[in-house]
């Protein structure tokens, strides 16, 4: 499974980046916001940081607009990655950029059949919200479940890229399931690391160090 970091706070990446877990990073313009920073400016900054996609979205709602921006982001670097929504201007859109060779992740997903539609029109990612699922008192995973048998059985490019994860137990399940990529907010994919009887474990074993006296090196 590929890791996506899902934040626009450019110490957080670098220092992710840097451990080498990251494989691509998404942003929204709620990101951006948190950030508070100039779009264009930020959004290069993470480029030369990651090597990997970078998501950047559109704000427009129609087609024409849409395409105007995503020409103004698609100038930001090699590695941008056109986000648009899963509407009828958005599949567009979708399906002439990606005609155009251009990376697209279509985002806000919340049915199987609207993962369909962004196949068939051609998207390189597909964002099933896992975490917006679960507020409704539906199983998040049933979506991701679903869209890997239709994408299977077709035999579909587009990767699933699991979306608004809260928890590690979204990551665990999302890769049980057989998501391509997870965006995880940095706070959850430091959390991947910990378990408490892996610290109880290191503890037991400084803890005997420490009675040997000895050093190393």
């Amino acid at each position: 499974m590929k890791f996506f970091v899902d934040t626009a706070d450019v110490k957080e990446i670098s220092e992710l980046n840097a451990l080498g877990l990251l494989d691509g990073v998404t942003t929204n313009p709620s990101l951006i916001m948190k950030a508070g920073r100039d779009i264009i400016e930020v959004t290069k900054e993470i480029c030369d940081i990651v090597d990997g996609p970078v998501s950047a979205e559109v704000t427009a709602t129609e087609y024409d607009a849409m395409m105007k921006e995503a020409a103004v982001l698609s100038k930001i670097a090699d590695n941008i990655c056109i986000k648009v929504p899963l509407t009828f201007d958005g599949l567009k859109a979708c399906k002439a950029l990606t005609s155009d060779g251009r990376k697209v992740n279509v985002t806000l997903c919340f049915a199987a059949n609207q993962a369909l539609l962004a196949a068939k029109a051609g998207a390189t990612f597909i964002s099933p919200f896992i975490g917006r699922i679960d507020d409704m008192g539906i199983d998040g995973m049933e979506l991701i479940s679903e869209i890997r048998t239709i994408y299977d059985n077709y035999d579909f490019k587009t990767e699933i890229l699991a979306a608004s994860i809260r928890t590690v137990n979204h990551v665990k399940q999302a890769a049980l399931i057989g998501a391509d990529v997870a965006t995880v907010p940095p706070a959850t994919l430091r959390a991947l690391v910990k378990h408490p009887l892996t610290d109880k474990g290191l503890d037991a074993f400084l803890a005997d160090w420490a009675k040997t006296g000895q050093k190393i090196g």
